[in-house]
């Protein structure tokens, strides 16, 4: 059985990344009615992606991990999600703060995160180094790191909803039901508010 990828990730940047990521703590905060920052990253498909720029117009997840324990977090949400049928579109965001990449270093974590993943969801892992992930590593806050940031972005790039204290089921169902609000309202309507 291979690590999930935020772990084989980690595993490839051995002790860079513990010496540079971890080094500067940033306080938790909840950025819910704020625009979420522009960031560009690369997707294991080896394309150039741009967030939240390129979803604009529609809703969509986020799920942002910052060290390789939040991987479990993050996959019991995928499992949720998928398992409820959430009408909701849903990226995998990896954030590297504080190291700078080498050409061979980003395929090297690249690889190692495709190795375990089936290539039809490579578009679904975006990974955010150096002064992008630290935008939205700012944005959210990393204590208590092994907790997803979850932040459900409305269709102008504003955190609709956030939750950063681990999964939960009786979350998820709330997160269900605002997408499904979501997908059945006009688009003249705006976007409903969550309770």
């Amino acid at each position: 059985m291979k690590p999930p990828p935020l772990l084989r990730l980690l595993l490839a940047l051995g002790l860079t990344l513990g010496a540079s990521a971890c080094a500067t703590t940033y306080p938790n905060l909840d950025p819910t009615g704020q625009a979420f920052p522009a960031v560009v990253g690369e997707d294991l498909e080896a394309r150039v992606r741009h967030l939240p720029a390129e979803h604009a117009g529609k809703p969509i997840l986020y799920l942002v991990g910052t060290v390789q324990e939040t991987q479990f977090d993050i996959d019991r949400w995928l499992l949720g999600l998928l398992q409820a049928e959430t009408p909701l579109a849903f990226l995998e965001v990896p954030t590297i703060p504080g190291l700078v990449p080498s050409l061979f270093l980003e395929e090297t974590i690249n690889q190692g995160m495709r190795d375990g993943i089936p290539s039809e969801d490579w578009g679904g892992v975006v990974t955010l180094y150096e002064h992008d992930a630290e935008r939205v590593v700012r944005f959210t806050g990393n204590e208590r790191p092994g907790n997803a940031r979850a932040l459900l972005l409305d269709a102008q790039g504003r955190v609709l909803w956030f939750h950063d204290r681990g999964y939960s089921p009786r979350v998820l169902l709330e997160l269900d039901r605002l997408a499904r609000s979501l997908a059945a309202a006009p688009a003249a309507e705006g976007e409903p508010q969550p309770e």
